[in-house]
């Protein structure tokens, strides 16, 4: 359950503290004092939307933090993430630059994983819910909500995208054969030119190093001849004249020292030309002068370039291209192979056919058992006789199933049900939705559950009949609900009052449990508003007196 909450600088809260309860717990006030805050407060920290706008005018940022017991679901969770902690700490801080950073147990967190960790804490049923009780969408979901059709929901959306997938290769097949067979065809002679051809990685560099090499083989041996014949001839070699310079300075070297240097200098260069002409001597005695082996080179280049100029690409991309090309042959055989496209495609529709069946099924039983329970529920809710029916009318296949959900209602005895959106008024819609979060809340694992001003419309005795419903849901969860009514107020085992006070030209908002006796005053001022007289506080006590004994 929903331990504490604490609120820092958060809309026009500047600082707040609430201890919570198991059970009904009620807050109250005059409107515009701040009470959805709360609960817009617990959302930011359950991973809700947030900017700069929610941070209280003149401060730098809001702090939330969420206290919790941890549910076994939740306790699986945090162990997945290796989160520890004897309880859970959700907390979520907003700059006033619409920064936002997020935390469980003091360790970051995203704010998908917030939401996601929520969803296993608490359930938000907001104000404005009976609204979506008209749209088709919401109607199929609180169906499959209540029926636990969760994992079969998915599991139908998965086969039937498969299915369309399936059914869209087998129709592009179809359609297109004479143009899939004409591009087998061009792809099988391409990649048989390709085949023939041959070509292999860096075979093109390798091809053109080897044919300038052939090629010029001649004039390669003449020069490296002529370099050793001046490196090492006969007359006025460069050896010679090194040589003989070594063999002039050599002698002095007693007379002057500096001249070593330049002695080695002209040993160091004497080995290098020696050095060089034997390379050069070696190179000379390696290279082919082969016109057979240049004319297989020019040929093969030849060969080559043709190839390349075939399909506009340089010779060095012949490799990729028969890759490339041997891989869409085989895809275009696959996809020609209508037997084996039809194969899939019927495997994925039996696959689709056979879950949707199972959801029809679940869905039936679903359906009768909601519109039992919601009937029940109207005959409570002053619309006696009224009936509530969740018809599924079959459709065509689509990802949501073999039917459509309508949720069909009929207000009072002797009328035939009708859908939600052409006969309900809007008091009966709030009454309807409130029925269904009561019953759809009775199944729900979450620990707790929040109501925010779901008794809009209603009133009179329907309001007490709210509030008993609300106060029996508490015996099984905790329940925690913003009223302006005090029939539901008064069945509440805790309260707090949220108020609104002005303080140096600022809005603050405030929150208080209440004891016996402020209680009292607080449901007598919901009774009869600002003035409270001595009527109001008797018709207040009696009202609690009456919710403890119902």
């Amino acid at each position: 359950m929903l331990c504490s909450l604490s609120i820092l600088d958060f809309v026009i809260v500047d600082r707040a503290e609430i201890i919570f309860e198991p059970g009904f717990t009620v807050f109250s006030g005059e409107t515009g004092a701040g009470k959805s805050i709360l609960i817009d407060a617990l959302s930011l920290a359950l991973g809700g939307r947030g900017d700069a706008s929610l941070v209280r005018e003149g401060t730098r940022r809001a702090d939330i933090s969420a206290v919790f017991d941890i549910p076994p679901a939740a306790a699986d969770w945090l162990a997945e993430l290796a989160i520890e902690g004897e309880e859970l700490i959700l907390r979520r801080i907003i700059d006033n630059q619409g920064r936002s950073k997020a935390y469980i147990n003091g360790s970051p967190a995203t704010l998908a994983q917030l939401r996601e960790l929520g969803a296993l804490l608490v359930d938000i049923h907001g104000q404005h819910a009976h609204q979506g009780l008209l749209q088709a969408a919401s109607q199929r979901d609180i169906l499959d909500t209540q029926g636990g059709h969760a994992t079969l929901v998915r599991d139908l959306s998965e086969a039937w995208q498969h299915w369309r997938s399936a059914q869209a290769a087998l129709d592009s097949a179809q359609v297109s054969a004479t143009q899939q067979a004409q591009l087998l065809d061009r792809l099988q002679q391409e990649v048989d030119f390709l085949d023939e051809i041959a070509p292999t990685a860096d075979e093109w560099p390798q091809l053109c190093a080897r044919q300038a090499q052939l090629a010029h083989a001649q004039a390669l041996l003449a020069g490296a001849s002529q370099a050793v014949q001046a490196l090492d001839g006969e007359d006025g070699s460069v050896a010679s004249a090194l040589q003989a310079a070594l063999q002039a300075l050599q002698p002095l070297v007693r007379h002057d020292a500096r001249l070593l240097e330049h002695c080695q200098t002209l040993e160091t260069a004497r080995i290098l030309c020696s050095e060089t002409v034997s390379g050069l001597n070696a190179y000379a005695d390696r290279l082919e002068l082969d016109p057979e082996a240049l004319a297989q080179a020019d040929a093969r280049m030849s060969q080559l370039f043709s190839a390349a100029r075939r399909f506009h690409i340089e010779p060095d991309a012949l490799t990729a291209l028969h890759q490339e090309r041997s891989s869409q042959l085989q895809q275009a055989r696959t996809g020609l192979d209508l037997v084996t496209l039809t194969q899939a495609r019927d495997q994925a529709q039996t696959r689709y056919q056979t879950i949707a069946e199972t959801l029809s099924l679940a869905r039936a039983d679903a359906a009768a058992q909601l519109s039992r329970q919601v009937t029940q529920a109207m005959q409570t809710l002053s619309m006696e006789g009224g009936c509530f029916q969740v018809g599924l009318p079959a459709c065509e296949p689509s990802s949501h199933g073999l039917e459509t959900v309508e949720f069909l209602v009929a207000g009072h005895a002797g009328v035939p049900p009708r859908p939600l959106s052409r006969v309900a008024s809007g008091g009966e819609l709030a009454r309807i939705s409130l029925a269904l979060s009561v019953i759809a809340s009775q199944a729900a694992r979450v620990p707790c559950l929040i109501f925010d001003e779901v008794d809009v419309g209603i009133g009179g005795a329907v309001a007490e009949v709210v509030g008993r419903l609300l106060h029996q849901l508490g015996q099984r969860h905790q329940v925690l609900c913003v009223t302006h009514l005090p029939q539901v107020a008064a069945c509440a085992s805790h309260h707090f009052q949220v108020s609104k006070t002005t303080h140096q030209q600022h809005t603050l908002s405030a929150i208080h449990a209440l004891d016996a006796s402020a209680r009292t005053e607080e449901i007598a001022r919901m009774l009869g508003g600002l003035k409270v007289t001595a009527a109001t506080l008797e018709h207040a006590r009696e009202m609690l007196q009456l919710s403890k004994t119902a």
